[in-house]
């Protein structure tokens, strides 16, 4: 058995409450009563089996294996801490909503409420078929990790190069700040000898990628695909919007003025933007 954990939080604090209504939805009834046994919620039973920590959505969202430090009851709600398993990668809704069965998570909705379930799944079991099966093609112009290793934290920005664009630089990393994150860029990186291969790891590692399509520079349209073909959260940045590609002008983008006040107001959109991405 396993704790399924929805809350719309990024999993980043180490504490956490859910309401007493919601603990038990979507678990089969006898599962729950082995639980709460005169009708009272057994929470020394339940902090000693794995746990699940998902954030709602069915997209890139990621989802986190670990286990619950402590539970108590506060009023009316539970309290409790918890420690994230990092050597257990990081599954994203996408993948664990296609595998859905396995989990045990038949109904749409529950990816989209708040609640604490018990699941009749060995979880460990179910990651071991997961982790066996192979995640994706491996590319050839670069290398991927096989797995996934998002870093929660993890922000960058793809976009020129040239000097006119280092206080849009800033004013991404500000954002990213503001929301805990880190930023980078693939020119204040050098892990490896090609500049490609740095690039494409700080992609694949980050959790939201700014990009600036300014200009239409050819390299950072390249960057863009990759990130979406990894199905990160990318957010769309320019200074003029014929400058999005045809193929992406369906997306939402943020459109600035690339002076004092125009790279300030930047920041404030992104900044909002990646609290909606990180559910904050």
């Amino acid at each position: 058995m396993f704790n399924l954990i929805m809350r719309n939080v990024d999993w980043a604090g180490g504490a956490e409450t859910m309401p007493i209504e919601r603990i038990f939805e979507h678990t089969d009834d006898h599962i729950a009563a082995l639980f709460r046994p005169n009708n009272v919620i057994d929470v020394d039973a339940l902090i000693r089996l794995p746990t699940l920590f998902m954030q709602e959505g069915i997209r890139g969202e990621l989802a986190y294996v670990g286990h619950l430090n402590r539970a108590r009851i506060v009023g009316r709600d539970v309290s409790f801490d918890y420690t994230i398993e990092r050597e257990v990668p990081a599954l994203t809704n996408a993948y664990i909503f296609e595998n859905r069965a396995q989990f045990h998570m038949p109904h749409d909705f529950e990816f989209s409420r708040n609640h604490w379930a018990v699941k009749d799944v060995d979880l460990y079991q179910v990651l071991l078929r997961i982790l066996r099966a192979p995640v994706r093609q491996r590319p050839a112009v670069f290398n991927l990790p096989e797995r996934e290793a998002v870093d929660p934290l993890q922000a960058s920005a793809m976009m020129p190069f040239a000097g006119g664009f280092e206080a849009v630089y800033a004013s991404i990393e500000a954002a990213a700040r503001s929301v805990g994150m880190r930023c980078n860029r693939a020119d204040n990186i050098w892990e490896h000898h090609a500049i490609m291969q740095d690039i494409a790891s700080l992609i694949d590692r980050s959790r939201i990628i700014a990009v600036d399509c300014t200009g239409r520079n050819p390299n950072v349209f390249y960057e863009a695909g990759i990130a979406h073909t990894l199905g990160r959260e990318v957010i769309l940045i320019t200074q003029n919007a014929e400058d999005v590609p045809f193929d992406l002008r369906h997306l939402r983008y943020i459109h600035y003025h690339n002076n004092g006040e125009g790279v300030a107001r930047l920041q404030g959109e992104l900044e909002a933007r990646m609290r909606f991405i990180l559910g904050r």
